[in-house]
């Protein structure tokens, strides 16, 4: 959790808990190490190519059929399809 200008902590969501219509920028990305298939740093590398940088604006536009997963997520121009347990290495508010 980062402060806000005068020491008020700023509310982040995991992008792999919000639900469809969420929207919101990208605060950091924090993979996390034994998560998935791929390393911290590779998964971490990913994200970026695909657009999920500091301050990019993104919405959640569709939850797949069987357990919500995967998520179409809309970030600047474009749409990605993302596994949730892959999104919750995008913190955002």
């Amino acid at each position: 959790m980062e402060l806000g200008p005068i020491d008020s902590p700023i509310s982040t969501t995991a992008l792999g808990t919000a639900r469809r219509g969420y929207r919101g920028s990208v605060v950091c990305l924090l993979p996390i190490e034994g998560r998935g298939r791929l390393s911290s740093h590779e998964m971490e590398r990913r994200l970026i190519e695909l657009g999920f940088i500091e301050g990019a604006e993104i919405e959640v536009l569709h939850e797949g059929p069987f357990g919500r997963d995967p998520i179409a997520v809309r970030v600047g121009h474009a749409t990605v399809a993302l596994r949730r347990r892959d999104a919750m290495a995008i913190l955002a508010r």
